[in-house]
């Protein structure tokens, strides 16, 4: 009797779903999800752009993390150790006790995740910075993102509890991208079409004066001189040094010998360049003009020679950086490629040339293509080295100093931000094609 009744159990066809599992609550949820946050987004728009009254009062929950700041630079600073591990201790505790606790089932772990919802969001936005005359936009964005969390926790596939607890894992890498990257990408777009102060709209003007005024033409030029020559020559070299030194005796010593400028600082590796460039009359310090009056020549004042020789010269110190790091990707890289390949372009005759451009470079494609773009990449937005050896001087600013230059010399936000915009559209194309060849490969493999 019981079997039959296990049965008719097994074989009733009535489904069984949770909240969220069908088709028609799946489009439900996704519609008031999106409703949502757009409703957040305006309110938000509204916050930012809303002028606030002039005697208005700010409105805060009695501290801030300003406050916090504040008062911990005051303390001893043998006390200020403790009292921020303590600070981050209590964080991270809050945190995993919700982690455990509030996606159990139950009524009381229930009430836990709504008023973490509602709460948190609240807290988070009184204590990044205290608003004058909106306090009733942060709280109404606070608990319209708090209900929006809860509603969508609720209706997920996998159960009360679970959207809540990736979202609390989340956050905080979450949190750090909006502050750190996002928020400051939009203002930066949004000021690259004000004046200086940020209070007149001046359209284009701007980007006009990146592209015509003698400065901003440098920098650009520069920058895409840097973007061309930089990588390839650092490329090319590390290859060979990858090639060679994997056949030579002592590879790990000279491979460490190589690597070594990789570990050395921008600006350090400015400083050493610097002397090695020095100029003056009598007893030469620099090692490149004692070379020249060893020989009967004039010492040269080699980072002011224009046009290209001065930039050149500072090309060869970012390019010393990097040729290590080309090297050991690329030595990693041929290591990998399958050795009966290479035996058999030899049995078919190949002399080593022909072995190396037909066989070791398309097994090292990905390789070259990822160091090709980091490189390219970290030459697009080089600062240091301009900033140690020249000041931008001599026409040898770049996009990466020359952005960070008018906005602590000249004060002029507006110039500064198009060239953040103008060295953005330089990089963005790089990080697209790099991401692609890596799905590709993932995808092969």
């Amino acid at each position: 009797m019981s079997q039959v009744s296990v049965d008719n159990v097994v074989q009733t066809d009535t489904p069984v779903t949770t909240h969220g599992v069908d088709a028609k609550g799946r489009r439900i949820t996704r519609t008031v999800v999106v409703i949502g946050f757009v409703l957040v987004a305006a309110l938000l728009f509204l916050l930012v752009f809303t002028t606030p009254a002039e005697e208005s009062a700010r409105v805060t929950i009695g501290f801030s993390l300003n406050s916090f700041f504040l008062w911990l630079g005051g303390m001893n600073p043998l006390l200020q150790i403790p009292v921020v591990l303590v600070a981050f201790a209590a964080v991270v505790g809050i945190v995993l006790v919700l982690i455990e606790y509030a996606p159990r089932p139950g009524r009381g772990y229930f009430i836990m995740r709504l008023v973490a919802c509602l709460v948190i969001p609240v807290l988070a936005f009184m204590l990044l910075r205290p608003y004058s005359n909106a306090v009733l936009y942060v709280v109404a964005i606070a608990l319209l993102v708090g209900a929006l969390l809860f509603f969508a926790d609720y209706r997920s596939r996998q159960g009360a509890g679970y959207l809540f607890q990736l979202i609390l894992f989340m956050a905080p890498a979450a949190i750090m991208l909006l502050l750190g990257l996002i928020y400051p990408a939009i203002s930066t777009f949004f000021k690259s079409f004000f004046d200086k102060t940020g209070a007149n709209f001046v359209g284009l003007e701007n980007y006009v004066w990146v592209f015509t005024n003698p400065t901003g033409t440098a920098s650009v030029v520069n920058t895409l001189i840097w973007a061309v020559f930089a990588p390839i020559i650092s490329v090319v070299v590390g290859l060979a040094y990858a090639v060679f030194i994997d056949r030579a005796r002592g590879e790990k010593i000279l491979k460490v010998l190589v690597f070594m400028p990789v570990a050395i600082s921008f600006v350090g590796a400015g400083i050493i360049w610097k002397f090695m460039y020095d100029y003056r009359q009598g007893d030469q310090l620099g090692l490149l003009n004692a070379i020249v009056t060893l020989f009967g020549g004039d010492p040269v004042n080699w980072l002011a020679v224009k046009p290209i020789i001065n930039t050149v010269m500072l090309l060869v110190v970012f390019i010393w950086t990097q040729t290590g790091f080309a090297m050991v990707i690329l030595s990693a890289a041929i290591k990998a490629v399958p050795a009966e390949q290479l035996e058999a372009a030899s049995l078919d005759g190949t002399n080593a040339w022909q072995r190396f451009t037909n066989v070791t470079v398309p097994g090292i494609r990905s390789s070259l293509i990822v160091v090709l773009t980091t490189i390219t990449i970290a030459s697009l937005k080089v600062y240091d080295i301009v900033a140690v050896m020249t000041g931008g001087r001599d026409d040898t600013t770049v996009l990466g100093f020359e952005m960070v230059n008018q906005q602590q010399r000249f004060q002029s936000y507006g110039h500064s931000s198009a060239l953040a915009v103008v060295l953005f559209v330089f990089v963005l194309p790089l990080i697209i094609y790099n991401a692609r060849s890596m799905r590709k490969q993932r995808e092969i493999r």
